[in-house]
Order: C-alpha cells, then structure tokens, then sequence
C-alpha cells in the first residue's frame, strides 16, 4: 500500500510540473505584439507602474493616470481617446 501512495504523490508531482511548464510560455506571450500605453488606465485597472507609493498593478487611483500604464495591441495606444487626450508611449504627469 505505501509503494501505491508514493507512485501517486510521483506522477502528481510530474503532472503538475508539466502543466507549470507549459502554461510558462503562454503567459510570456501574451504580451508579444503588446505596448505599454499610459493614461488609459481606469483606477484599479492598471497593468503596472503608478507612481511612487505603489506596488503595481491595480494601483492607480484616478481614471486615466498619467504614470499608470495599461498593455494595448501595439500601435494603438496614441489614437485611444480618453476625457485628458490621447494615450501615450510614455508617462506623463497626472
């Protein structure tokens, strides 16, 4: 009985290593044929970078931040339309 409990933990233990291993490259994908495009952002919606005093994403306070960014299919981002303008490559005050 002991060597069918340790089999199960051993092809647990390689199943869940492989599917860690094959969702790895998907997630890096995910951004190809992305940008960073900053004052798109709904507060609490960003994908990263908002300024000093937070950790990341989802740590914008205002809609449509200037330092907060959000990933868009690569050359959109300058003909987003917000209520401040247009989206930006790179950060902007506010």
């Amino acid at each position: 009985m002991k060597k069918s409990v340790t089999s199960a933990f051993v092809v647990a233990g390689a199943m869940s290593a492989a599917l860690a291993m094959a969702t790895a490259p998907a997630s890096a994908a995910g951004t190809e044929g992305m940008e960073k495009c900053y004052g798109v952002a709904l507060a609490g919606q960003n994908d990263c970078a908002a300024g000093p005093g937070t950790s990341c994403a989802g740590t914008s306070t205002i809609d449509y931040q200037g330092n907060a960014w959000k990933l868009v299919p690569a050359g959109t981002c300058t003909s987003i339309e917000t209520p401040n303008g247009h989206g930006t490559l790179e950060a902007m005050e506010g």
